[in-house]
């Protein structure tokens, strides 16, 4: 080979070498336009939110005089003592209804159908309503030689909300607890049946227990649901959190001020709920070697 094509051949693998070093280009970072955009209004937004806060007819000093008021801190306690009988009422149907749902028995399977498609198709104000005026269908609620009182006197505004709040609660509670219990391999139900463990001690000692790292989660969400739900019982006079929110600015006009007080108690609440809900989460997740 000459010189001269030596050279040529030296004089190109530079010139390759050079396409491809990036060293010689200038960095260009990328403008997000988009993302600038939408950041900055909302920044504009939230701005606007609070200034509109601030300036409105809101007397700050009745918030902090209501907070921890009598009337507030009792429908407080009323709601999350709802709310927590209310959910392991609803749980407790859940579970039932989604082993009856499961069933090889079809009575059982098309009740538990029934119900779920009853409860779950209809508006949770609506079933309220209809507990409470129960007395209009059913004017005296008896057992034969055991019991016999009527209705009014017994369909209280804690009852009916209570009843509402839980059947409702517990035909959404059963499709999860069902699809906790599907997401169990079959191999278990098998593994228990052929050392003849009833199906009831098998669902009990082996399935549900496997089952709950995927039930927590969604219960623990409807708990949460359950507090705010609660407020739905101030059509029918229960005395919760909201209602006695109510009753108070009818009387003294403060609208805004007693609800954000209420809003105040609810987001507290949650909040000490959703860490206690992630702790439960992180329990259960360790069977499974996930942390979620």
């Amino acid at each position: 080979m000459s010189q001269t094509q030596a050279e040529r051949l030296q004089a190109e693998r530079k010139k390759t070498e050079n396409q491809f070093d990036i060293t010689q280009y200038e960095h260009v970072p990328r403008r997000y336009y988009g993302r600038i955009f939408f950041a900055t209004l909302i920044v504009v937004a939230l701005i606007g939110l609070v200034r509109a806060f601030a300036m409105g007819q809101i007397e700050w000093s009745y918030i902090g005089q209501f907070l921890t008021s009598k009337a507030i801190m009792f429908g407080l306690f009323n709601t999350i003592v709802m709310a927590v009988l209310a959910m392991a009422l609803g749980v407790l149907f859940g579970v039932v209804t989604a082993i009856m749902r499961m069933s090889p028995n079809p009575v059982l399977r098309y009740v538990a159908i029934t119900y779920t498609w009853l409860f779950r198709g209809t508006p949770l104000i609506l079933q309220l309503l209809l507990w409470f005026n129960l007395a209009l269908i059913f004017p005296v609620i008896s057992i034969p030689g055991l019991f016999q009182m009527d209705t009014v006197s017994l369909m209280t505004p804690f009852v009916a909300a209570l009843l509402g709040l839980s059947i409702n609660q517990g035909a959404y509670t059963a499709e999860v607890v069902r699809a906790g219990l599907l997401s169990v391999d079959t191999g278990q139900y098998e593994a228990a049946k052929s050392i003849g463990m009833p199906r009831l001690q098998a669902l009990r000692r082996i399935i549900l227990p496997q089952a709950m790292r995927v039930i927590i989660p969604p219960v623990g969400n409807e708990f949460i649901g359950m507090v705010k739900m609660t407020s739905l019982a101030s059509v029918i006079q229960y005395s919760e959190l909201l209602y006695n929110a109510q009753t108070i600015y009818y009387a003294n006009a403060r609208v805004m001020e007693l609800l954000i007080v209420a809003g105040i108690w609810y987001l507290a609440v949650v909040t000490v709920l959703s860490f206690g809900q992630s702790r439960l989460e992180l329990r259960f997740a360790r069977g499974a070697g996930k942390r979620s």
